[in-house]
């Protein structure tokens, strides 16, 4: 490489629009997606790049496969996957902190190959929420290594962040400002960086396990939500227990009863579904018939759920083989609801206001003043001011807030649920999947295939589509990416890196040359974000590794990799998503996250060298 290029005019107002970006991005007083655009135009006024280039950023692979990776996060998200993950996790830790912390990171980080890493967090943080309060581990630890977990897994698949997703387009770019019988640069593979995500991950698991979780502080019971329902309502309400199926014999005197003769019988447990013939309902009405082959949901504790079905001639099974779909928190839950002063509720029994058979809301329980009532509650007038706890699908809850009469409190799930759909959304899923290991198809259009899938198959609405789509990611992104390709056609990543080579002593092994990239590229990430990182360093380090005779592939990818180790401030999505919902001090993260940074980028060094 031409280490002595003259500085050209053209070279200087693209190093001064790289500077203007990171000072505009360093001092915050505009939003970063707006100074993108900015540059953007700049960049277009300027003629650094040609007009009908300028917009080629939006219709990137890298841009339409983070489009395409939200939408499909999104997907299955409505089927409740989540909801049932967290339920595993607790089955298979049993309890024990450090295997529940090994087990849901082990996961989130796989999750985060295939899905963006903001996304990620945002599915797992309701699921990190149910484990807390679950097991009584605090956020503060819990949340971090899973953040951590998140952004090491994302390195496991070219399509797991947004570094990874522009490396391709990026080094394609290069290809036509290559020196003459300089190879040409070909893009990875989709499972290209595996090994290096595995040993990232690892690395991750094991300084929580051993060394990072020991100085977090700890919160247990701090930044607890009404959803979180069984540990809550169990101690509010005194409403506690499991939800069992039991199935109406010919011998049961509940046969020909209706659904509120039953409730009133004593020991009765909450009854919150009937199933007649091909009728599956939740908060069934009180004058729905019990017959001779109907399933009732009952939630108690299992002796008295087991006492009432003895009783009563009814089979027990602890299994929800009828209703399972029905009670998937995802999609139902306990809430709590007050009544405003200005409600037509209020003076009105539930009985009169026949909430189940209405609005499908079963009433549990009343606090009124610090008490709570549980006995006869459907019989008890309202007042204003009166906390009312509720079952019903989330759906119901949203439709019956619209009225004002009463105000839910509870954070519950506001979009339709649809966990009937769960395994057409796994199986188109992995059809994306299958298709973006084909080296015929772009990566873009592949998973764009598993999102075409998903709306025809109504796992998820376009409208919904469209809402799940993070467009301050999307126009960051393309707009900086112009500014990646007029650094390399300028000359400026050429001009930086030969005279970067020419400062440095002979023969400096190439390893070292990487690591200093890779702690520059973090730097950057902390100013500029993990995008504007990734879009500024990678054509110099394709032109560093020209200079230097080495692999520019493999300092490309280090670079790539590099811009996402941020765990120390809020530059990183991950972990600004964390910071308040844990109350994460800035100290706090740079003593935990500065160690694993620095642990990052050595293996992410020595790992690319084994592999390139």
């Amino acid at each position: 490489m031409d280490t002595a290029l003259t500085l050209t005019t053209d070279m200087k107002l693209v190093l001064g629009l790289v500077g203007f970006t990171m000072v505009m991005f360093l001092f915050e007083r505009i939003r970063a997606d707006v100074i993108a655009l900015v540059v953007l135009v700049l960049l277009g006024l300027s003629g650094l790049v040609a007009p009908e280039a300028i917009f080629g950023g939006f219709s990137s692979n890298a841009v339409m496969s983070i489009i395409a990776t939200m939408i499909l996060g999104a997907g299955l998200d409505r089927t409740g996957a989540l909801n049932r993950l967290a339920a595993w996790l607790l089955r298979r830790a049993h309890g024990v902190e450090e295997r529940l912390l090994l087990l849901t990171g082990a996961v989130a980080g796989i999750n985060s190959s295939v899905i963006q890493n903001p996304a990620v967090m945002a599915l797992y943080l309701p699921v990190a929420s149910r484990l807390s309060s679950r097991t009584g581990l605090g956020l503060p630890r819990l949340l971090l290594p899973l953040a951590a977990a998140i952004v090491m897994g994302g390195s496991l698949t070219m399509v797991g962040n947004s570094p990874l997703i522009m490396l391709n387009d990026l080094l394609l770019a290069a290809n036509s400002n290559l020196p003459s019988g300089a190879a040409t640069l070909e893009p990875l593979k989709m499972f290209a960086p595996l090994p290096i995500g595995i040993a990232l991950l690892t690395a991750s698991l094991l300084y929580f396990r051993f060394f990072g979780n020991k100085r977090l502080h700890d919160e247990v019971g701090k930044g607890a939500t009404p959803a979180r329902t069984q540990s809550y309502f169990a101690n509010a309400y005194g409403i506690d227990g499991e939800v069992f199926e039991l199935t109406v014999t010919a011998d049961s005197p509940l046969v020909g009863m209706s659904l509120g003769e039953a409730e009133a019988l004593h020991g009765a447990p909450l009854i919150l579904a009937l199933k007649t013939k091909d009728d599956a309902r939740l908060s069934p009405p009180a004058d729905a018939r019990i017959w001779v082959g109907s399933v009732i949901g009952a939630m108690g504790t299992r002796q008295q759920v087991g006492d009432f079905a003895q009783n009563q001639m009814l089979r027990l099974s602890s299994r929800l083989r009828v209703f399972g779909d029905l009670f998937n928190p995802s999609r139902a839950g306990i809430s709590e609801a007050v009544l405003p002063a200005t409600s037509k509720f209020i003076g009105k029994t539930g009985s009169d206001l026949q909430l189940r058979k209405q609005l499908g809301l079963s009433l549990l329980a009343i606090n009124r003043d610090k008490k709570v009532m549980r006995d006869d509650v459907r019989e008890v007038p309202l007042r204003a001011g009166d906390m009312l706890v509720l079952h019903s699908i989330w759906t119901d809850l949203a439709e019956a807030a619209k009225g004002k009469d009463l105000v839910v409190v509870t954070d519950y799930p506001k979009g339709e649920q649809r966990p009937h759909k769960l395994k057409i959304a796994l199986a188109i899923f992995a059809v994306s999947l299958l298709l973006a290991l084909s080296s015929r198809l772009p990566v873009s259009v592949a998973l764009m295939t598993g999102v075409a899938g998903m709306l025809i198959a109504g796992v998820i609405h376009i409208d919904e589509a469209y809402s799940a789509i993070n467009w301050k990611t999307v126009f960051l992104m393309a707009c900086l990416i112009p500014l990646g390709w007029a650094m390399d056609s300028s000359g400026a990543a050429a001009w930086v890196a030969g005279h970067s080579i020419e400062q440095l002593p002979q023969a400096t092994p190439r390893w070292v040359l990487q690591l200093a990239l890779g702690l520059l590229t973090t730097a950057f990430s902390l100013v500029i974000s993990h995008v504007g990182a990734a879009i500024v360093m990678v054509p110099l380090a394709i032109n560093l590794a020209l200079a230097a005779g080495g692999n520019p592939t493999a300092f490309a990818l280090v670079v790539a990799l590099s811009a996402s180790n941020n765990f120390m401030t809020a530059s990183n999505p991950v972990i600004s998503m964390i910071t308040g919902p844990a109350n994460y001090t800035a100290k706090e993260l740079w003593k935990v996250g500065g160690p694993l940074s620095l642990i990052y980028t050595l293996i992410a060094v020595a790992m690319v060298n084994l592999l390139f």
